[in-house]
Formats: C-alpha cells, structure tokens, sequence
C-alpha cells in the first residue's frame, strides 16, 4: 500500500497518524537484534515504518532487508535512498531491490555528507529533487522527502530553504517528512510558511523522545535544533539520572505529540532509534487519543 494513500485515508477520517522510524545493523553482527527490534515496534501496529539509508554503502546493505522484514509483520514499510555516496547503479540496483521485494514507497534524501567528503564532478546526483525524478522513472512508486521547520543547516534563509523544498514537490515527492524540532510553535510557522509558498502535499511531524542527555549535543550539532528552556531544564535536571531522563524525554515527546493532534497535525512519525519500549511507551501514552 503507498504511504500517501494510508495519509490520506486519515486525513479524511480526521484520524491521526502514528509511524516510526528505524535504522539498519552497520554488521552482519547485529542483524538479529535489529530484526527482533523492528519486529516488536511493528507489533504496535503502527500505520507505517521507515528503514534509514547509510551513506557509502554499510548500512544500507540492510535496509531493504529489514524493510521485508516489516512487511512481513504485515506493517508497511517506506525506504529510505539517498543522494550521497550513491552511484547511478547504485541507485537503479537498490530500487530494483525494493521493487522486486513488493515495496513501492521510498524516501528520496540528498543525506548527511560525511565530515571531509564532497560530491564529484560527475556525480549523477546532488539533490533530493534529481532523485526524485530518477525514482519516478522506475516505477509507480509513492516517494516522500524532507523538509526543516528550522531550516536546513546549508540553506542561508528559510525563504531560500523552502525554494527548494517546492523543488522536489515538483519533481514528484507525495509528502513530506520534517526534520526532528522540540517546539511546536516552530512547526505552526513553517507549515503556514511552505502552504504560502505553494506546497500542498501533506506533511508528516516528526519526533525525537530524547532518552539520553548526551543526545542534544549530537542534535544540536548535526541540525543545530532550538532547544527551549523547558526541554533544557528536563535535560539539565534529569540527565545525570538514565531512567529518569528517559522517562522525562518520552513524557515530553508525549506532551508535544498531543499538542500537534489538537492543533490538527494528525501525521506523526516518531523517531524511536529501534527501541521497541520507546515506540510501545509512546504508544500508550496515546492509547485513547489514537482510538
């Protein structure tokens, strides 16, 4: 089934939407704790999941693998494809992959670019929105892509930034995906932003329940997220203590989730770094909500 189709189905029904997001083993190693994972979050019944892509190759070994996994749950999947490190034969043999695994939703991602590497001159793609239209070329495929309330970390403005997001609605992407934020007001901004400029396409909030103190300077580092003094002080108070922080970080994706819902953004994905009682707690949290 396309993700779009699932979307829109609830749009209509005013119902919400609740996915999770999971991550490929780096080794043959970890397969088994990865599928085991994968497999107890997807018993959640969770409208889709989505397998992450590693760039230059490693992960993305078992990104499809994984994916079959989740259909076999009898939950559907959406497939992560990015831009760096990829080939064009990289490309066009990891969507044959998913084609012939019976899968036809793909996130399209230029990706992270590793500290020191650059794109060749030759490289057959640069951005989300050449993807996108090279994964159109394939097939009937259901492609969604990303976008960021806060802007992208390259971008020099959010005027230039949502440019490019119109960009890959263009080229073919169904929804988007937005990058993790920990303040709703800044989600309310950037949808009434983007829907001024022009893009209609239903857009999916994700988030992170931030289990681990030493998260945010990753966070902050990577996507340069504004952390409000609330989220702050959880952190500062209960990061020393694990269990307390864990509970504090899902109490404060719940408390953000619910906010969404009454606001009417009823597509959430959060983004459960493949542990199955992050995604159940959450779940439960929202139990009556989602009924």
């Amino acid at each position: 089934m396309k993700i779009i189709d699932i979307i829109n189905a609830n749009i209509a029904k005013d119902a919400p939407t609740l996915s999770f997001e999971v991550f490929p083993p780096k080794t043959s190693d970890s397969i088994d704790t990865v599928m085991n994972a994968t497999s107890e979050i997807a018993k959640l019944n969770p409208a889709f999941m989505s397998v992450t892509y590693g760039a230059g190759g490693g992960t993305s070994d078992y990104t499809v693998s994984v994916a079959e996994n989740i259909k076999n749950c009898g939950i559907t999947p959406i497939v992560h494809l990015t831009c760096v490190s990829s080939t064009e034969d990289a490309v066009k043999n990891q969507i044959e992959k998913i084609k012939s695994a019976g899968m036809n939703n793909i996130l399209a991602l230029r990706g992270d670019i590793p500290e020191g590497w650059t794109f060749p001159e030759n490289a057959p793609y640069r951005y989300a929105s050449e993807l996108i239209r090279e994964i159109k070329r394939h097939g009937d495929f259901c492609i969604g892509g990303a976008c960021y309330p806060e802007k992208h970390p390259e971008a020099k403005t959010l005027k230039e930034d949502i440019m490019h997001i119109k960009e890959k609605v263009d080229a073919g992407c169904d929804f988007l995906t937005t990058q993790m934020f920990f303040d709703n007001n800044i989600l309310y901004n950037y949808l009434y932003k983007i829907r001024e400029a022009g893009i209609t396409v239903p857009v999916v909030a994700g988030i992170m329940p931030v289990t681990n103190a030493k998260q945010t300077e990753r966070i902050c580092k990577i996507s340069g997220n504004f952390l409000p003094q609330r989220f702050k002080a959880i952190t500062d108070k209960f990061g020393s203590n694990p269990e307390s922080m864990k509970q504090a970080g899902i109490a404060y994706a719940t408390d953000q989730i619910i906010d969404l819902l009454a606001n009417g953004v009823n597509c959430i994905h959060v983004y459960c770094m493949n542990r199955p009682e992050v995604a159940r707690k959450i779940k439960d949290n929202l139990s009556s909500i989602l009924k």
